[in-house]
Formats: C-alpha cells, structure tokens, sequence
C-alpha cells in the first residue's frame, strides 16, 4: 500500500509494440525504441497500453516487455504498467506479477463487458478492492471510446480519496469533463492525466501536468516542448508547437490508427513493425498521404526550432 501518493508531471507514451514479419513480439525493437525515447525528454513510460495493441498480447508476452522496459528505461523515467482486466482479483494477480517485474504503478482499465451495469457504485467497488491488494498504486483509465464506459465524476470523487489510487488517465478528450474530475479529486492529491494530445494545451490551461499520448511515440520532443514553453510562460510558442501537432495526432488516432502510429514512428526514426491481426497493416495507398502529414508537422515545428 502507498504511503504516499507520488504526483506525475510531463508526457509519457503509450509505447507501441513492435511485432516481426512472422507475428511475434520484436523484443529487441521494443528496447531500441526505448533507448531512443530516453534522450527525447519523456518523463516515463507506459507499457501495455491501448496502443500497444494489449489486446492481442497474452500474458507472458506483457510480463515480458515489463520485464524489459524496466531494464531499459533511465533512471530517471517512471515506469507505468496497464494491468486492468475484467475481475478484480484477475486485475490484482496480474498487477502484483507486473510489479515483481519493475513496475511503479499500474493503469488499470475500467471493466467494460457489462457495460450498461458499470455505474459509478459497481466501479468504486471494483477499483477500491483493486486498490487495497495491488503492491503498487493504481491509476484509473478511463477511454470510454474502447469501453463505452465514461467513469463519473462522483465515483472519482471517491476514489480519488483511496491512498493507493494515485491518478487516473482520462483519454475521453472532452474538456468540460476533465475539469469535472479535477474538481471532483481536488486537495487529494491525486494526478489527472490527459489521455490525448488533442486537449494537452487545453489541459495545462486547467493546471493538469502530466499526459499520455499516442502521438508521443513518434514526437516525444515536441510534446515536451509544449509544456516547457507553456510552465515557462512562452504561450505563444506552446500554442503553436500544439497546433502543429494537431493533424498528425489525428491522423495516428482517428485516420489511420496504431497502423499509421507505427508507420509514423518509423518516419521519426523508431520502430514500428506491422501490426498484430486481426488489425491490419496500413494500406499503401494510405502512405504517401501519412507522410506528407509527418513531413508537414516536421515543416511547421522547424519554425519553432522544435524537432518531432
């Protein structure tokens, strides 16, 4: 149980996970993408996120690129672990391994199958005995466009009170909403994170300092940069640092999805790989399109003398 709830501050990716020709996990992509990531600014990490295609990984294969994560991160990043799965001790058990493997904490999805019988009650219940047997604090998730399930402001209310539920990564994208649950957690001391790059500026506007972005994987410094220049006062260059951001975020989230994320991410120099089906692989005729949109936000951050 913790003690004392840690606080996050900067941008963290949902790290992709690379798979070879042949569909297994590309492990060592996996490391070198780290390593890369390393240098760029990012205060940590998370693993077996939504955009890491969790979905299609079985068990070892997410212990295991815990295990490998925890290895290859800097000192100084902090390691996240999405652990959530439908059951509470199910989450628990599996939360508990990612710790023994190096995780700091743990992101833990909100249950979804029943979705229409999730209130607020039925997910206090569950994250609260998640809470009390993980060995690690917990972050709830809240990604109502996967789930169908939007988590209320009165159950984080609650929640936010518990000493080993530290955040939560809303990745809802509405702005209203995310100012209702820093309302809702205030003086708790409890991290919102801001689940998409299309509301950072928005976000850091409401005085939240930490995010998880997809579009991170493939411009982890110029997701940085907006929130160095926005603490620094430079709001001119936050803004459009974001705003240049903005068509390539959309078009690795709602375009072209974690297909065109990991063929941007190799545009950027990283690793990407096919995809695991039954996704499936970016169209070519998709390609040049995605390019040139990578290409444009390189462009237009150069302006800034920022670098994706």
């Amino acid at each position: 149980m913790s003690m004392a709830k840690m606080i996050f501050s900067g941008v963290m990716p949902p790290m992709i996970t690379p798979f070879k020709d042949s569909g297994q996990v590309d492990y060592s992509a996996f490391a070198a993408n780290i390593r890369g990531w390393n240098a760029t600014g990012l205060a940590g990490y998370l693993v077996n996120g939504s955009n890491s295609e969790t979905a299609y990984l079985n068990e070892r294969e997410k212990l295991r690129l815990v295990e490998l994560a925890a290895g290859s991160v800097a000192a100084d990043k902090r390691l996240m672990a999405g652990t959530g799965l439908e059951e509470p001790q199910a989450t628990i058990a599996f939360t508990n391994k990612c710790a023994e493997r190096g995780a700091g904490s743990a992101l833990v999805l909100t249950p979804s199958y029943y979705d229409a019988s999730m209130t607020s009650a039925a997910l206090i219940d569950f994250f609260t005995r998640v809470a009390e047997g993980s060995r690690i604090p917990i972050l709830i998730y809240n990604v109502p466009k996967f789930t169908h399930v939007n988590i209320k402001a009165d159950a984080v209310a609650v929640l936010a009170r518990h000493e080993n539920i530290i955040g939560m990564k809303d990745s809802a994208g509405d702005v209203p909403q995310l100012a209702a649950f820093q309302r809702a957690a205030e003086d708790q001391h409890f991290s919102l994170l801001v689940g998409t790059a299309s509301a950072w500026y928005p976000a850091l506007s409401l005085g939240i300092a930490a995010g998880i972005h997809a579009v991170a994987n493939c411009a982890p410094r110029a997701c940085v940069e907006v929130q160095r220049a926005f603490v620094a006062g430079d709001l001119a260059r936050a803004r459009g640092i974001y705003s240049a951001l903005l068509p390539l975020n959309t078009a690795v989230t709602a375009t072209y999805g974690i297909p065109g994320l990991k063929y941007a991410c190799e545009l950027a120099g990283y690793r990407g790989g096919p995809v695991r089906c039954p996704l499936q692989p970016l169209a070519e005729a998709s390609r040049p399109a995605l390019r040139q949109i990578v290409d444009a936000a390189r462009q237009e951050l150069a302006d800034y003398q920022c670098e994706l």
